[in-house]
């Protein structure tokens, strides 16, 4: 009976292999944190459930999926009128309304990331100024699709808010 050792190749090692000097070495360790192998961007981002961050669920992806602890720390703003977070592919705001919306954070134009304003109780693109109603649909171009809207519902005593597709 034969058996055989296999051996397993640290990524470090792995780079250096390949000729990289120190400073690309350093520059794929700086980003290792955020650079995933064998993934695609439609793979869902699931958040595990006990970690203790105050989230659940599904953030990223198709299949949004998930609940905000808004007691926790982490998300505890999102009880005050006119603030709001950037949770995974969302963007979740309190508006000036007292009403939760979750609406797609990239803007349809080309990509960008989207804010909510408070002060006009609307979302826009600062990179194009293209702005949406708080139900994502397009007022000002030069976008010219709608956002993406989730449905965000609110637990009976106010401290979870489920967001779905």
């Amino acid at each position: 009976m034969e058996t055989t050792k296999e051996d397993k190749m640290k990524r470090g090692e792995f780079l250096r292999s390949l000729g990289l000097s120190t400073s690309t070495l350093m520059a794929f360790y700086c980003l290792g944190t955020t650079m995933t192998a064998c993934g695609t961007d439609s793979d869902p981002d699931p958040v595990d459930p006990g970690t203790g961050s105050g989230l659940t669920g599904t953030t990223t992806g198709s299949n949004i999926n998930f609940t905000v602890d808004l007691t926790h720390t982490s998300y505890s703003s999102l009880k005050t009128s006119g603030q709001y977070k950037i949770i995974g592919d969302v963007l979740v705001a309190f508006t000036t309304a007292s009403a939760y919306i979750a609406l797609s954070k990239i803007c349809t134009h080309e990509g960008n990331p989207v804010q909510y304003r408070s002060g006009l109780n609307d979302v826009y693109c600062p990179s194009h100024l293209s702005e949406f109603t708080i139900t994502g649909e397009v007022v000002q171009g030069p976008a010219t699709t709608d956002l993406k809207a989730y449905t965000a519902t609110l637990s009976a005593d106010g401290n979870k808010l489920t967001v779905t597709a």
